[in-house]
C-alpha cells in the first residue's frame, strides 16, 4: 500500500535501514520512520580517526557522532549498530583525495563517499538485514516514475539541496534509497528534532570535508603523500617565471589569494601543470572556459545516454557545489570520444577533479540527468576569441 515515504509493505513487518551519522538530519529520518510504525535499524559507519575526533564541531562519522547516533536510537527504541569501514574509507575516499589533488586536481571527495562507500558497501549490508530499503537524511527527493523506476530531484529548499554530491548514485541504487527530509526546509527539520526530544536537535551542521577538520587540506596529503608538497614554479601564460611556490597542492583553478607574487595585476590560477610541478597564472579572461570534457559519466535520464547524446540536449549544469545550474548543451566528445558540455553562457574558474552535474532544463532544473567528474576544460584564449585548450587532466 502506497504511503508518505514511498515505501511499499505494512510498516510494522518492513525494515528499514537508516543511515545514521549523529547529525540532527538522519536523526529525524529515523524518528520519522519510527514514528510511523516501521522497523528502523540504525546504523553509524566509523570511517576515521576511532574516536580522536570525540570533541570536535563540524566532523562527522566519528567519536562524537557515534556517541550522538547512539543516544538517538536509544531515545527512539531502535537497534543500533556501528561498523568499522575505515580501511574502506581510506582506500575508496582519502587515497584518492590524495592523489587527485597531486594530479592537479580538486577532487569532490563527498562524492566519492556516497558512491563507494554508502550507497554501495552500506546498501549491500542493509540488503543482508532484509531491508526494504536504506534511508538517508541527506537533502534531495527520490520519486517513482509511470514505468515504476525512481528518479533523482532537487531537494525543495535549495539553499540545502545536495543532488550535486548524489550525481554518481545509480537507477539500481536509487530504487532501493529513500529521502525522507528531500521535501522539508532544514528549520524544519529541527523543529521536528525538537518534538521528538532528540539530543541533536541544536548540533552544528558537518562539514563537507570530515576528515580534513582544520580545513588545511595540504597537511593531509603531505601526510599522506611524502614528497607531494615538491616546490615549482609559478609561470604566466607565456611561460614566463614569475615566483615559486612550495606544491601544486597548495592551490586550485581560480584561486587570486595567496599566490605569493607581485604582478601590479590581479592574477588567477589558471592550470596546474603536474608533471612540471609549474602553476600557471593568469588574468581573469583566461579563466573563462566554454567547453568541459567529462569522466566518469552516469546516466539517470531516460533511455541511454547514447540516445540523449543523439539528441544533443540542452540541459542545465552546476560545475560546483555553490554555483546555480547555467543552459548548456550535451554531445560526443572529439577524437577519442567521451562526453563533452557544451557551456552556453560559458563559466569561469571550472577546476579538473569537481563534478558538472546535468539537470532537467524541461522540468524547471528540479530533475538531476546525472553527471561526471570534469577531466579538462576547453577556453576562449584571452584577446583572440578562439578556442585553446587549457587545462586537460587526463
Amino acid at each position: 500500500m502506497p504511503n508518505g515515504f514511498d515505501i511499499e509493505g505494512r510498516p510494522s513487518a518492513t525494515r528499514v535501514v537508516v543511515a545514521m551519522s549523529g547529525g540532527v538530519d538522519s536523526s529525524v529520518t529515523a524518528a520519522l520512520l519510527a514514528e510511523a510504525g516501521y522497523d528502523v535499524v540504525g546504523i553509524t559507519l566509523q570511517l576515521y580517526d576511532h574516536g580522536a575526533a570525540t570533541h570536535r564541531k563540524g566532523a562527522c562519522c566519528a567519536g562524537r557522532d557515534i556517541v550522538d547516533a547512539r543516544a538517538v536510537a536509544e531515545r527512539l527504541g531502535i537497534p543500533h549498530y556501528v561498523l568499522d569501514y575505515e580501511s574502506r574509507f581510506k582506500e575508496a575516499v582519502i587515497d584518492r583525495f590524495a592523489e587527485s589533488y597531486v594530479a592537479g586536481e580538486t577532487p569532490v571527495p563527498c562524492v566519492e563517499c556516497n558512491q563507494s562507500i554508502k550507497f554501495r558497501d552500506l546498501l549491500e549490508t542493509a540488503r543482508e538485514l532484509d531491508a526494504k530499503v536504506l534511508a538517508t537524511g541527506h537533502y534531495v527527493a527520490s520519486r517513482a516514475l509511470p514505468d515504476g523506476s525512481r528518479a533523482l530531484y532537487r531537494a525543495r529548499e535549495a539553499e540545502r539541496d545536495q543532488s550535486y554530491f548524489l550525481f554518481a548514485t545509480t537507477r539500481a541504487q536509487l530504487d532501493f534509497l529513500r529521502f525522507p527530509l528531500g521535501e522539508r526546509t532544514k528549520a524544519e527539520t529541527r523543529e521536528l528534532a525538537r518534538h521528538f526530544g532528540l539530543s541533536v536537535a541544536e548540533k552544528h551542521d558537518s562539514q563537507d570535508i570530515c576528515f580534513v577538520p582544520s580545513g588545511h587540506y595540504g597537511d593531509v596529503i603531505e601526510r599522506l603523500r611524502p614528497g607531494a608538497a615538491a616546490p615549482g614554479e609559478i609561470v604566466d601564460l607565456s611561460g614566463r617565471v614569475l615566483g615559486r611556490h612550495d606544491g601544486i597542492i597548495h592551490f586550485t583553478v581560480g584561486q587570486r589569494r595567496g599566490l605569493g607574487i607581485a604582478a601590479g595585476r590581479s592574477l588567477y590560477v589558471v592550470r596546474l601543470d603536474a608533471p612540471s610541478r609549474r602553476v600557471v597564472v593568469g588574468p581573469r579572461e583566461a579563466l573563462r572556459t566554454s567547453r568541459i570534457r567529462l569522466r566518469e559519466v552516469n546516466w539517470l535520464g531516460d533511455g541511454t545516454i547514447e540516445d540523449a547524446l543523439e539528441r544533443r540536449p540542452e540541459v542545465c549544469v552546476k560545475v560546483r557545489s555553490t554555483r546555480p545550474p547555467q543552459p548548456a548543451w550535451l554531445r560526443c566528445g572529439a577524437g577519442d570520444g567521451g562526453i563533452e558540455v557544451e557551456l552556453i553562457g560559458g563559466e569561469d574558474g571550472v577546476s579538473p577533479g569537481q563534478a558538472c552535474v546535468f539537470y532537467d532544463a524541461a522540468e524547471g532544473q528540479a530533475r538531476v540527468l546525472g553527471g561526471g567528474i570534469i577531466a579538462g576544460t576547453v577556453a576562449a584564449a584571452a584577446g583572440t576569441g578562439t578556442p585553446a585548450e587549457l587545462a586537460v587532466a587526463h
